[in-house]
């Protein structure tokens, strides 16, 4: 009773649909299905390759950015939930050819070795700091334990946060 292959209806999925993603204060139409993440949407379908892919499980934080300005991971959100919102990369983050504080004291600070993770740790860091999370270093390990960094260059990129934090005159907030 077995019906054959040949006459049963394709499976497939949900189709593609025109989407527009503001990215970086710019909108950006991209034509995706509707399960993509934000993060595939980012790095394949706008070439936006600065948010990494580490561990695509949401444990990692390599693929941190911001959504309307709050931390998200980017491998667990679906893209097509971002039309509306403002989502920032780390490639929005620099203002032309000038590198955000942050950036700058992670240069300064040595607080990156192979480099993988620093663009969703400066995505944390920056965003902790406008929290006001950043008062002592308990509390800035506590507030960036969402991003690992695999060569343990947790030391530089507290001082990195501190280096910026005491510039603004303070925690945050």
């Amino acid at each position: 009773m077995g019906m054959d292959v040949g006459t049963r209806p394709l499976e497939r999925g949900p189709e593609a649909r025109a989407v527009v993603l503001t990215v970086n204060g710019r909108e950006r139409p991209v034509r995706i299905e509707p399960r993509v993440s934000l993060l595939d949407a980012l790095r394949e379908h706008l070439g936006l390759t600065g948010s990494k892919k580490g561990c695509d499980q949401g444990t990692c934080g390599a693929c941190t950015v911001w959504v309307d300005g709050r931390r998200v991971l980017a491998c667990l959100t679906l893209a097509i939930a971002c039309q509306g919102r403002e989502v920032t990369t780390i490639e929005g983050l620099s203002d032309g050819d000038r590198l955000h504080p942050m950036q700058e004291a992670f240069i300064a600070r040595d607080a990156f070795q192979c480099g993988y993770c620093t663009p969703g740790q400066i995505m944390s860091a920056v965003a902790l700091l406008e929290e006001g999370r950043a008062a002592d270093d308990g509390e800035i390990a506590e507030w960036m334990s969402g991003n690992l960094c695999r060569c343990t260059a947790y030391p530089n990129i507290r001082a990195a946060i501190r280096d910026v934090r005491d510039a603004k005159g303070g925690a945050g907030r």
